[in-house]
């Protein structure tokens, strides 16, 4: 397996701040799936998946909510998490 790193970002500045009650729903379902904000007037979010390849990473981000509804675009980059405690 192999990680990745996916940026979503919302399609306005201030989203959190402005978002619908139905892009409130879909940030909820979004936020399951662990996707980190940061904060700011950007509101952009962070996820790092592991999966066996690019297509499956593809994939998996273009399943999240944020992203699948339109809300939010994508932006997919190989990864590897380094000064993680217990990893060479």
């Amino acid at each position: 397996m192999a990680e990745w790193i996916y940026v979503s970002h919302p399609r306005r500045d201030e989203f959190a701040a402005t978002m619908t009650d139905e892009e409130g729903r879909v940030w909820d379902t979004h936020r399951e799936r662990l996707v980190a904000p940061t904060r700011g007037p950007h509101n952009t979010g962070i996820c790092v998946p592991e999966a066996r390849d690019e297509a499956s990473a593809q994939a998996f981000m273009a399943e999240d909510p944020a992203i699948a509804s339109g809300i939010g675009r994508g932006e997919l980059r190989p990864f590897r998490v380094s000064l993680l405690r217990g990893r060479d």
